[in-house]
């Protein structure tokens, strides 16, 4: 799924548990971890293709389409195998189990918010196909992963959105007549 709708997803998860919970948990920091999986993998990305049209090293005709990046034996560019391999640390389940048990342990209770990049994950084994960054979400202990559905399909980014909108214009409304 598209980073946008994870932090958008995890807007709407975050305001509706708060609907039941007497402390309210952080909107905005679980909005973070909605999208921190992909903004911590795509990151460098970024940086590099900007870097390189600032410098004029390269045009936006020069930057391979998404088809041709993965899977990982085609890479030979150095950043598309960083890019990998921080997209398997931050979309594995065993990798978030660990960080949400460090940070357990340094805070001594659990930061619920962090729950978000779970939701990520879990929202990315559906919506990703083979073709383009399928979901390695046992990483590093097994290699399976889902082939999915193309998530930048218009039938799905038309159903993703509308729901979203709904949703979101019913958690404000049903909110404006409570108060």
């Amino acid at each position: 799924m598209d980073v946008f709708s994870h932090g958008l997803w995890s807007g709407i998860i975050y305001k509706a548990v708060n609907k039941k919970r007497k402390n309210p948990l952080k909107i905005k920091l679980a909005a973070f971890f909605g999208v921190f999986p992909d903004v911590f993998s795509f990151t460098p990305l970024f940086v590099w293709m900007f870097f390189g049209l600032i410098s004029g090293s390269f045009s936006f005709s020069d930057f391979p389409r998404p088809e041709n990046v993965e899977p990982t034996q085609r890479d030979t560019l150095f950043i598309f195998r960083l890019v990998n391999l921080l997209y398997s640390l931050s979309h594995s389940l065993p990798i978030f189990l660990i960080i949400f048990g460090l940070v357990y342990l340094i805070f001594k209770r659990p930061i619920w918010e962090i729950f978000a990049w779970l939701v990520h994950i879990l929202i990315d084994i559906p919506t990703h196909t083979y073709q383009f960054y399928p979901t390695p979400f046992l990483w590093p202990f097994s290699d399976i992963k889902f082939n999915g559905f193309v998530w930048s399909a218009p039938w799905f980014l038309i159903l993703n959105y509308s729901a979203i909108i709904l949703i979101y214009f019913y958690l404000y409304y049903f909110n404006k007549k409570n108060n």
